[in-house]
């Protein structure tokens, strides 16, 4: 039960745009979870739940961790390390820019880490074009990449 509603949680906030526990509370009762507070405080955290900034100032629920809970495969860390020279934030959008040639395999390997921040990506020869699902979420990710490559 756990296991279903903390990807329940995970699904709301990626569709809607939930300020307070009460509202997501609420959305999870619509959807057939009953719930107390304490409970959705204690799976905000082991989710990794923030509020962010959504653009508009209001501050949302956001998952600052991978959907993923497996470690990456080591060939697209492998690619992000060997292609990547550098990184730009213009508002939601992340600009990566990569050896020549890469910029596809990179965008590959982006896709590969299952970040729920990462809208979508586009990749040219040289640069890759990121849409982050909230401008305040483009730091986190440029902080994870580097974590990744070691920079």
């Amino acid at each position: 039960m756990k296991f279903k509603r903390q990807n329940m949680i995970l699904e709301l906030i990626k569709e809607n745009p939930i300020e307070t526990h009460n509202e997501l509370i609420k959305k999870l009762s619509e959807c057939g979870f009953e719930v107390t507070q304490a409970t959705v405080s204690r799976d905000i955290r082991q989710l990794g739940i923030i509020k962010a900034d959504d653009g508009t100032g209001r501050f949302v629920y956001v998952s600052q961790k991978s959907s993923g809970t497996e470690k990456p495969d080591e060939k697209y860390i492998r690619v992000l390390k060997e292609g990547l020279i550098s990184m730009d934030q213009a508002e939601n959008i992340l600009v990566i820019k990569t050896e020549s040639g890469m910029a596809m395999a990179v965008a590959a390997a982006l896709d590969e880490f299952s970040w729920s921040e990462l809208v979508g990506s586009v990749a040219g020869d040289d640069t890759i074009i990121c849409a982050i699902r909230y401008k305040a979420a483009v730091k986190n990710v440029m902080e994870r990449i580097k974590k990744i490559v070691g920079k």
